[in-house]
C-alpha cells in the first residue's frame, strides 16, 4: 500500500489532505465528488476523525486508488489488453510441433508456476500487531451516506473456504459494523461465499472467515472479477503480476490472507445466526432495503506496524468502480468469447451500472443469431445478471464512441428486433417484482431492416404544447436522435396515475412519436443523457415496463408504486447531505463547481 501511494505520488495521481476529516459522511462526499472531476486523483486523509465517536485516528485512510484510467493501470503494471491477450494465447495453446515449438511451450508454462499462491509459516507483516482488545470502532469505518444503517466497511477482501477446505475464495463484499466485534456479511445468493456458506449451514459447523483490507490494491480487483465457479480468485493476481500471491494463515481460524495487507479481521460465521443489515447506498445509486444476512464474530485483529485503511464510496455514477469496471470488461473478453466465439468486443458502461446494461459487437452470420447470443449471455456466469442488452454488427462504429453508436442503433430499432425475456437479476436490483429475478430486454441491432416511414418530428416547445394540452401531466420534454430512425421523446412526469394509460393517452400524437422514456419531472433533467441512461436501466423492468406496437414503443421509468402494482419498497436515491457538502466547499475540501455538481446529481 505504502508503494502504491508512492507511485501515485510520482504520476500527480494522489491528493493528500492533512485536514481534519470526519469518517461520518466528510470523507465520502469528498471522495465522491474528486473521482468525478476529468484530473480526479486519489485521496489519502492524514488525519481521520470522529465526531460521533468524540475520537481521533492514527490511521490514515486511502480512497479512490482506482480513481483513474492512468491509476488503475499503474495497479495493474500493465494494460488490461495486454493481460486479455495472455488469457486468449492460453485458451488456445496447442500441442508444439517441433523441438523449438517444446521449447517456447515449456518456457509458457514454467512462466505459469507464478499464478499459484505460496503459504508462509513465519510471522507476516499483516501480524506485526495483534490487538489486545477487540474493537471495530478503533479503525476508521466509514459512514457513506446519510441514510445508511451505519458504518460499512467497503473495500474489504473476504476470504473463505470450502468445508472441506479444498476450495479457497476471495470475495468484495460489504461488511456492516453492528457493535465492536460483530460484522455483517453480505453473501449475494449468487456468489461462491454463499455457496460455502451453504455447505457449512447443512453440516451445522461454523464457517471461518478472514477479512483483509490494504495490502496491493490489485487483490481488492481480484476480489470482484467474474472468475469460473470455484477459482481462486489470486491465482489471477499471479497472471496478472507474475508472481505468487504470498499468503499466511491467520491467528484464530484456518484462512489464509496476504502478508502485506495492512489489516487482518479474523472470526467465525454461525450458520444460524442472522441478523437485518440496514440500508446501504450502492453502486445503482440507490439504497439496497433491510435484509437478514449471516453475522461474523470477530475473534482477533491484526495489522501492520503503521497500516493504512482503504475505502471506497459507491453510490451515482461515474465513481471508483467506473475503472475497475473497465478493467474487469477488457481482461474478460476472451473467456466471454469461449462461449460466444463470434463475438468481437463489447462494453458495460458505468452509468449502466456494469449489470444493467451491455453494448456488444458482433459477427452476424445468420438470422436470429444475435437473438442466440442473448441467451448465452443470460447464462453465463455473471453475464447472467444483465437485464438490457444491444447487439451490434461488426460494421458498427467503435462502441466506447457512445454518440456514434447510438445513432447505429436507433437506426435499427423496432419491435420485430426486440425480444423480452425474464432471468436472474442481480440482489441490488429494485425494479424487478421479485427479489433477484426479473424482466430482460434484448435488441438486435445487426441488421438495418427498419422499412417504416420517418416521423414528422416537431421541436420540443411544439411537441410539449401539444402533448401537455392532452396530458397535464407532463411538465417537461426532449427529443433525442431526430435524425435517427427511432427518435427519443424524453418526457417528465408528475405521476399521478400508471404510465400505460397516459401511454395509450398519447397515441394519437404516433406520427411524431416513436420511442417514449417517461421519468419522474421532480427526479430528472430531460437534458442530462449521461443520467438518464443511469435512471432508465435501474428504474425499469422489461416484462412490466416495455410497452411494444409497431412504431410506437413507450418506457417506463418512473419510480413504482401500488399503483403500478408493484409490491416491494422503492428505495431511494443515494444523495448528498446538502450541509455536509456546503460545509466541505467553505472548507475549500471541494471545490464548487456548480455545474459538475448539478450534471451529476450531487
Amino acid at each position: 500500500m505504502k508503494r502504491t501511494i508512492e507511485l501515485l505520488k510520482e504520476n500527480n495521481l494522489l491528493r493528500v489532505i492533512d485536514d481534519e476529516v470526519d469518517i461520518d459522511l466528510e470523507m465520502a462526499h469528498i471522495a465522491y465528488v474528486e473521482v468525478k472531476q476529468e484530473d480526479s486523483r486519489a485521496l489519502l486523509f492524514t488525519h481521520p476523525v470522529s465526531k460521533k465517536l468524540n475520537k481521533k485516528f492514527d490511521m490514515p485512510v486511502l480512497m479512490n486508488v482506482f480513481g483513474s484510467y492512468e491509476a488503475t493501470r499503474l495497479i495493474f503494471e500493465k494494460e488490461p489488453d495486454e493481460i486479455a491477450q495472455t488469457i486468449e494465447k492460453l485458451l488456445h495453446m496447442k500441442p508444439p510441433s517441433g523441438f523449438m515449438g517444446k521449447l517456447e511451450m515449456l518456457k509458457e508454462l514454467f512462466e505459469l508456476k507464478n499464478i499459484f499462491t505460496k503459504r508462509v509459516n513465519s510471522k507476516a507483516p499483516c501480524q506485526e500487531v495483534v490487538k489486545e482488545e477487540i474493537n471495530l470502532f478503533d479503525l476508521p469505518i466509514l459512514k457513506t451516506w446519510s441514510g445508511d444503517g451505519g458504518a460499512f466497511i467497503t473495500m474489504g477482501q473476504v476470504y473463505t473456504q470450502s468445508l472441506d477446505g479444498e476450495k479457497q475464495n476471495l470475495g468484495m463484499y460489504r461488511l456492516q459494523v453492528y457493535d465492536k466485534n460483530r460484522l455483517g456479511m453480505h453473501w449475494q445468493i449468487h456468489k461462491d461465499g454463499a455457496h460455502f456458506f451453504k455447505e457449512y449451514k447443512e453440516a451445522g459447523k461454523k464457517m471461518p472467515v478472514s477479512i483483509a483490507i490494504g495490502g496491493d490494491p490489485l487483490y481488492i480487483w481480484c476480489g470482484q472479477a467474474p472468475m469460473p465457479n470455484g477459482m481462486f480468485e489470486l491465482l489471477l493476481y499471479g497472471l496478472i503480476k507474475e508472481k505468487n500471491a504470498i499468503l499466511v494463515k491467520s491467528k484464530t481460524n484456518p484462512i489464509y490472507v496476504p502478508t502485506d495487507s495492512d489489516i487482518v479481521i479474523e472470526g467465525w460465521v454461525d450458520p444460524s445466526c442472522e441478523e437485518i443489515e440496514r440500508p446501504f447506498g450502492d453502486h445503482t445509486g440507490y439504497y439496497t432495503l433491510k435484509e437478514p444476512y449471516p453475522v461474523m464474530d470477530v475473534t482477533c485483529i491484526t495489522t501492520k506496524k503503521k497500516p493504512i485503511y482503504q475505502a471506497t464510496v459507491v453510490g451515482k455514477p461515474p465513481l471508483e468502480d467506473k475503472y475497475m469496471g473497465w478493467a474487469t470488461e477488457r481482461i474478460f473478453l476472451p473467456l466471454l468469447k469461449t462461449t460466444t466465439p463470434d463475438l468481437i468486443d463489447y462494453r458495460m458502461p458505468e452509468n449502466g451500472v456494469f449489470h444493467n446494461l451491455i453494448l456488444a459487437k458482433m459477427k452476424s452470420c445468420y438470422p436470429g443469431h444475435a437473438k442466440q447470443f442473448m441467451h448465452a449471455f443470460w447464462g453465463v456466469g455473471q453475464m447472467s445478471f444483465v437485464k438490457h442488452a444491444f447487439f451490434v454488427n461488426e460494421d458498427a462504429p467503435e462502441l466506447e464512441n457512445y454518440e456514434d453508436i447510438s445513432d447505429y442503433i436507433c437506426d435499427r430499432v423496432s419491435v420485430e428486433n426486440i425480444l423480452i425475456s425474464e432471468g436472474v437479476c442481480d440482489a441490488l436490483d429494485h425494479a424487478s417484482p421479485n427479489a433477484c429475478y426479473g424482466g430482460k430486454l434484448g435488441v438486435d441491432c445487426t441488421h438495418d431492416n427498419v422499412r417504416y416511414p420517418k416521423k414528422n418530428i416537431l421541436e420540443d416547445k411544439e411537441l410539449f404544447a401539444k402533448l401537455s394540452s392532452k396530458v397535464s401531466e407532463i411538465k417537461s420534454l426532449h427529443h433525442y436522435k431526430t435524425h435517427t430512425k427511432t427518435p427519443i421523446c424524453v418526457i417528465g412526469i408528475k405521476k399521478e396515475r400508471p404510465i400505460k394509460e397516459i401511454y395509450e393517452e398519447l397515441k394519437e400524437f404516433k406520427d411524431n412519436l416513436k420511442l417514449l422514456v417517461f421519468v419522474d419531472f421532480d427526479k430528472n433533467d430531460v437534458h442530462n443523457p449521461y443520467m438518464l441512461v443511469w435512471r432508465v436501466v435501474n428504474n425499469i423492468d422489461a416484462k412490466r415496463d416495455i410497452f411494444l406496437e409497431t412504431e410506437y414503443i413507450g418506457i417506463d421509468a418512473t419510480n413504482k408504486s401500488e399503483k403500478d402494482g408493484y409490491e416491494r419498497e422503492w428505495p431511494e436515491d443515494t444523495d448528498c447531505d446538502k450541509t455536509v457538502l456546503e460545509d466541505l466547499i467553505k472548507r475549500k475540501l471541494i471545490k464548487n463547481n456548480k455545474e459538475l455538481l448539478k450534471n451529476y446529481y450531487v
